[in-house]
């Protein structure tokens, strides 16, 4: 038997941020194309290219939805994207990214500081976004650079 993922989350029984959640480490409320959601840090760290550098991804360039912007990568062919949808989740956003250092800024969760993360957002068609947990700075490298990513869930609040 398949197990179901978790679609949903009732608003009372959302735990404490950094607590566990659907799989993954609950790390705050935000609104998302006009539904509250909750964000979910995933256990599993990725590794690989972004895309092609040079071609541009049409619907990779949400500022704040990257689960759209990450199916548009998996279509596109991104390996690092499709391993991200197979775990359940989606590589964050730009938004997405700076609430995750928000939340490890306040010691709720743990990110790796020592290697930049790649955020789903695409700047263009040479480069897209990555963030340094480390400071919380937000940069644009080409698309072929090898970067992690740390996949992320979110669920409707109901």
């Amino acid at each position: 038997m398949t197990k179901q993922a978790q679609q949903t989350v009732l608003a009372a029984e959302l735990p404490e941020r950094g607590k566990p959640l659907a799989g993954g480490v609950f790390v705050t409320r935000y609104w998302l194309n006009g539904v509250e959601c909750a964000l979910i840090l995933l256990p599993d760290e990725l590794n690989g290219v972004w895309g092609e550098y040079g071609v541009k991804i049409e619907g990779a360039g949400s500022y704040s939805d990257g689960e759209a912007n990450t199916r548009a990568m998996a279509e596109a062919g991104s390996e690092i994207a499709v391993k991200a949808l197979e775990l359940g989740g989606f590589i964050p956003s730009c938004l997405e990214g700076q609430l995750l250092m928000a939340a490890k800024a306040d010691g709720l969760v743990e990110l790796r500081d020592d290697r930049y993360h790649w955020l789903s957002t695409q700047r263009s068609a040479d480069t897209a976004y990555c963030m340094d947990f480390a400071d919380g700075w937000l940069y644009y490298d080409g698309k072929g650079d090898e970067r992690l990513a740390r996949p992320v869930r979110s669920l409707p609040i109901q």
